[in-house]
């Protein structure tokens, strides 16, 4: 009895140690996970640059100014006889803009260029994205939830009347539907508003545009209307300028990027499943990405948007440039250029279709992978969205079960597209593998409606995509994964790359081509991770001629045709003088795509004559510095790939 009584009170004091050691592992895991935050961009790159906020001399061949394109300066002033618009104006005009950020700003822009040709008076135009119905905060207007309303007004004073809204006694019979519509493609030409809507405006004294294409007006316009150009470039530039808070957050976020004294490179992958879809990229997916894109492909042949077939060779169709760079190639061709492995890269764009999967490559190339979810807390992200009314959760709720008979033909009507697999026998299709934004392909073919929160989200990216916009505008360098795509869109990188061009010409942007890229990673697609010297070289060779005229050229013949705010020179733009004769290039159809910029004003002259003086006095030493940083970069390229493979050995670049 003895020796039973000493084994309960050793089994009791072993539970006893159990229940106190499992008590203190969950109280340490309750306190410990108020210090589980997620990734932080600053502790990362303090950790990476220690000496931070000390200025650090750059590397000019990674990241100085492109010196054949500076003598180009903005300029969209008003050349020649430019009257101030007169109050009596032939009537209101009042728009409805459908789309993503892209969209709606180069919509804008369209607007106010058609409002001064028609001499009418432009009520402030309705962003659908934000309108109160997507359950928006109830402190912004539909414009003023992206821009600042009274800048936009006042900067553009000397150009177009704008109202807020129409006068009380127009409203009511807006609201009855009572004047003109009109939808106008973005090739619409000035002669259909001279002929089509001018008479209606002048009759009904209102008038309501519907603009869906990303514009309303051709991007080409004849020379002689080169003031209507050079006024798109004022609102794109200059009055559509972000609501304060905006603002403020962005450029905080770029004094957070440079705080550690290091420059910084903007990356947009572009991966959208509409451009995706239209350019017949589902295979360079997988599983159910592929089947989303497919989907959307054929809602877009059904609009009569794509006059194609409904499944395409997309590895054909990557060859020819017209798929984009994976963020994994854009990772390689950054190191063969010799951007180390510490670099900061920005990435760039709200959504990324593919998610962290394809990211994950380019983030194990190079580690200060941030964005703006690493660099603002989530304090900083909400009060930019302001107080919200709570939506009622999205409820999952599982689907009728169908008849044995009814799942055997609804699989045989199916047809030979991609479908995901189905699940291992005897096991059931568990309800989280059911949520999410793509579930409905596992039990229907048709896409939901978007929910109440979905809404929400949309209005959301309107506000992450101008915080990306602003850092990408301001970035030392920028690499665009999908511009100049030839949908007839326009496209996030290629807005950005045509203010980066106005505002200082020389910044450090890559026009890669596609088509070039694709061929030289077929070459060596087997050794991507171990790639030859002279691969290397061809690749710098061509990214470094798109920086300068070469890439400049394949801008305007490619981007300028679908979106004038891609590429706005020469017409916004003029020239300093410089020692170096400026040869003209012309295009296709014979318009002078480079060097036919007017000669600048003369205080230009002199304001870059003082900068240009300043630049020189350093120049000696940073050209010493750059000739030991470069060295070791382009000799040993190949090995500093080589090597960051090797000391990761979980991680199989085949796999």
């Amino acid at each position: 009895m003895a020796f039973k009584s000493k084994i309960k009170w050793v089994a009791l004091f072993a539970l006893t140690l159990s229940l106190a050691s499992l008590v203190a592992h969950l109280s340490m895991t309750k306190f410990s996970s108020m210090n589980l935050v997620q990734y932080s961009a600053k502790e990362a790159l303090s950790h990476d640059f220690p000496n931070s906020g000390s200025p650090t001399r750059r590397n000019k061949r990674l990241w100085g100014a492109v010196r054949s394109l500076e003598s180009l300066q903005p300029h969209a002033n008003p050349r020649s006889s430019y009257p101030v618009p007169d109050e009596n104006t032939n009537g209101f005009i009042y728009a409805k803009i459908f789309g993503g950020f892209e969209k709606i700003r180069s919509s804008i822009c369209d607007l106010v260029t058609i409002s001064r040709l028609l001499n009418a008076t432009l009520v402030i135009p309705e962003i659908q994205q934000s309108t109160r119905s997507k359950g928006v905060s109830y402190k912004f207007k539909s414009f003023s939830y992206l821009y600042d309303e009274e800048q936009f007004i006042m900067l553009l004073k000397n150009d177009v009347n704008i109202v807020k809204s129409l006068p009380e006694y127009l409203k009511a019979a807006r609201r009855r539907s009572e004047f003109p519509t009109f939808k106008p493609k973005n090739s619409a030409s000035p002669n259909f508003y001279v002929k089509e809507v001018l008479p209606n405006l002048r009759k009904a004294k209102v008038v309501g545009l519907i603009v869906t294409g990303g514009g309303c007006l051709k991007s080409i316009l004849p020379p002689s209307m080169s003031e209507f150009q050079r006024l798109r470039c004022r609102v794109a530039f200059h009055a559509l300028q972000f609501r304060p808070e905006i603002q403020i957050l962005g450029l905080r976020m770029v004094e957070r990027l440079r705080a550690s004294g290091q420059p910084f490179l903007a990356y947009h992958p572009g991966l959208v499943r509409d451009t995706l879809a239209y350019h017949g990229c589902a295979e360079l997916f997988q599983d159910v990405h592929t089947e989303l894109i497919q989907y959307r492909r054929a809602q877009l042949i059904k609009q009569g948007i794509i006059n194609d077939e409904l499944s395409v060779d997309s590895h054909s169709r990557r060859e020819n440039g017209s798929c984009p760079l994976m963020p994994e190639e854009v990772g390689l061709l950054l190191r063969a250029l010799g951007y180390p492995s510490k670099t900061i890269i920005y990435l760039a764009g709200s959504k990324t279709f593919g998610g962290q999967r394809l990211l994950s490559p380019l983030r194990a190339l190079f580690g200060n992978l941030v964005d703006r979810t690493t660099l603002c807390s989530k304090t900083e992200l909400s009060d930019l969205v302001g107080p919200e009314a709570p939506l009622p959760a999205d409820i999952f709720r599982l689907p009728l079960p169908k008849r044995e008979q009814q799942l055997i033909d609804q699989w045989k009507k199916a047809g030979p597209r991609p479908r995901p697999l189905p699940p291992p026998p005897d096991r059931p299709i568990y309800q989280h593998e059911k949520e999410g934004w793509y579930a409905w392909i596992l039990e229907k073919d048709k896409e939901p409606d978007p929910s109440p929160m979905e809404h929400r989200m949309q209005a959301h990216r309107l506000i992450w995509d101008a915080l990306d916009y602003i850092v990408s505008v301001e970035a030392d360098a920028l690499f665009p994964g999908f511009n100049n795509d030839g949908s007839g869109w326009p496209d996030f990188s290629g807005l950005v790359i045509g203010q980066r061009l106005y505002e200082r010409a020389s910044s450090r942007t890559y026009r890669s081509d596609r088509k070039t890229i694709a061929a030289l990673f077929n070459i060596t697609r087997d050794e991507m991770y171990h790639p030859k010297r002279d691969w290397m070289l061809s690749v710098k060779e061509h990214l470094n001629r798109s920086l300068s005229e070469d890439g400049f050229f394949r801008q305007s013949l490619l981007s300028k045709p679908n979106s004038f705010l891609s590429h706005p020179l020469p017409e916004c733009s003029c020239r300093i003088p410089s020692v170096e004769t400026t040869k003209q290039i012309k295009g296709k159809d014979g318009r002078i795509v480079f060097g036919g910029e007017e000669e600048c004003p003369k205080w230009m002259e002199l304001a870059r004559a003082e900068g240009a003086r300043n630049d020189d006095m350093e120049s000696a030493e940073d050209d010493n510095d750059t000739v030991e940083q470069l060295e070791p970069d382009a000799v040993d390229a190949t090995s500093s790939l080589t090597s960051l493979i090797d000391h990761d050995e979980e991680w199989d670049p085949n796999d």
